[in-house]
């Protein structure tokens, strides 16, 4: 009479091991990715995996990070930012028309446009605007903008930012001490403090935490206006690797921003996001795109090279089949 519930006793602790183990392979799914893609580089080109090398492969991965994280804070509240592409690009021309030569007026612009990302969360949460749709139209507003401010490509770098930007860390790379920086920061901000609880709460249940007294205005405002200030780094850390400003360097950053936080785990309803993983993703989408560089099969194809047109659709490759392989671990923990 003891043995059956001993069984399913049994049976249970085997279901719920399974179980953690899918849930662990899933949130391990940002490294592992990064990890392939590495071993893919080393073993196209070896001499790339080394201090210069990532130096190379990864000086436009800081921008591309901050972007993915400010589109992160977006996804918290369970909305989506389509303009974080033209917003980067703006901030990249106040950088460099105004920063060096009048910092007061290039910052104040700044400032300003931190506000007005701060107010537009306001509005999508006052008016209960779908937030594709006004983002999407804001992102014609910032390039816009960013053409009145910045007609031709060109302008100024500031020394300080070009300095910073061009760091050299003993023995560890720049890139990756910022990608690192950037994801501790944010991970401790969002999973480890009560108000990156009430961000993600106002993302999973937005009415429980509104009978809790707090106001989702404000909420989805510092939502929004935390995406601005990562998205203005973005765009001035993009000047201090370029040294210069175009009003359309930045157009492909809403696409990569949105791949690299859903590869990192994120999910585009309720409040379920990973700082870590966002940012490896980041670096998994940048580096994706440079192995294509190395990638040869001298035995086969003596010569072939694949054209660098093809890197978007490599990154959007490793996109789907990290989803494809996340939609099957969720539908065996169904």
């Amino acid at each position: 009479m003891t043995v059956a519930p001993q069984t399913m006793d049994g049976s249970a602790s085997r279901r719920t091991r399974g179980i953690n183990m899918r849930r662990l392979f899933r949130s391990a799914l940002p490294a592992i990715s990064l990890l392939i893609v590495l071993l893919a580089i080393n073993d196209f080109n070896p001499r790339a995996i080394s201090y210069f090398g990532f130096n190379l492969m990864l000086n436009l991965a800081v921008p591309v990070a901050l972007a993915t994280i400010a589109q992160l804070c977006v996804i918290t509240v369970s909305d989506l930012d389509l303009s974080i592409g033209a917003y980067v690009g703006f901030i990249a021309c106040v950088t460099t028309t105004w920063l060096p030569q009048s910092p007061l007026l290039g910052g104040g612009v700044i400032l300003g446009s931190i506000a007005l990302y701060a107010a537009l969360g306001a509005l999508v949460q006052w008016r209960q605007l779908p937030s594709i749709v006004v983002t999407l139209g804001m992102s014609f507003v910032w390039l816009g903008l960013a053409l009145l401010v910045r007609p031709s490509p060109g302008g100024e770098s500031p020394a300080w930012l070009q300095s910073f930007m061009g760091l050299h860390v003993p023995y560890v790379p720049f890139p990756i001490v910022a990608a690192v920086v950037i994801a501790a920061v944010m991970h401790f901000v969002l999973m480890r403090t009560a108000f990156g609880a009430v961000l993600r709460g106002a993302g999973g249940n937005p009415a429980a935490v509104a009978r809790a007294g707090w106001s989702l205005l404000r909420i989805k405002a510092t939502a929004y206006a935390m995406a601005g200030v990562f998205g203005s780094l973005a765009g001035m850390s993009l000047v201090g690797v370029s040294t210069s400003g175009d009003a359309n360097m930045a157009n492909g950053y809403t696409l990569l921003s949105i791949a690299g936080a859903i590869l990192g785990g994120a999910e585009f309803i309720g409040g379920r996001v990973s700082p870590i993983g966002a940012v490896m993703g980041a670096l998994t989408l940048q580096l994706a795109a440079v192995a294509l560089n190395f990638f040869q099969l001298p035995h086969l194809l003596p010569g072939f090279r694949i054209p660098s047109e093809w890197q978007v659709g490599a990154q959007g490759l490793i996109l789907i089949l990290i989803l494809a392989v996340r939609a099957l671990i969720n539908r065996s923990d169904a």
